[in-house]
């Protein structure tokens, strides 16, 4: 696991080396091997989000992590009923978006802040022990990112065009 703790360690996403040197097994493939990273809490920008977990909850430490402009992202009011519904207010921006699961609120958040330097993009790395592992990571350095071997979000498509972009 050498070249992907290099890789994390490049790219400026390994919290402990040592730590995560201990806890990888060889024989995973990479993207496993950073799922296990994330839900040990050794990636920087890396959240671990439980089951169960609303979107309107996850708000807070999603847009903390995310940084910059996104950390004064306010929700407004929230409803239930028919879909958990958010009404936002992000800068000038006021809207209203249907949210049924953390993966819309991610995609909702990202397409807001796409142009937004100062704000980092959510990669959705996937699931492991019942949990939604996501990584904030610099826009700078997410075309790099994005030719890893290690980097599989399942977001990549939305990730890819964020790229395009800039």
């Amino acid at each position: 696991m050498a070249s992907l703790l290099d890789s994390l360690e490049r790219s400026r996403l390994l919290k402990d080396r040592e730590a995560a040197r201990e806890l990888l097994n060889p024989a995973e493939p990479p993207h496993v091997a950073l799922l296990r990273l994330g839900d040990a809490g050794l990636l920087e920008g890396g959240l671990t989000v439980a089951y169960g977990v609303r979107p309107d909850e996850l708000v807070g430490p999603l847009t903390l992590a995310m940084g910059g402009a996104a950390r004064r992202f306010k929700v407004v009011d929230v409803r239930e009923r028919p879909v958990l519904e958010l009404h936002i207010l992000a800068g000038e921006t006021s809207e209203r978006w249907e949210v049924e699961d953390l993966w819309a609120l991610v995609h909702n958040l990202n397409d807001l802040y796409r142009e937004v330097a100062d704000v980092r993009a959510v990669a959705v790395l996937g699931e492991w022990n019942d949990a939604l592992q996501l990584l904030c990571v610099d826009k700078r350095a997410l075309p790099k990112l994005l030719r890893e071997h290690f980097f599989e979000p399942r977001n990549r498509d939305a990730l890819e065009r964020m790229t395009e972009k800039r």
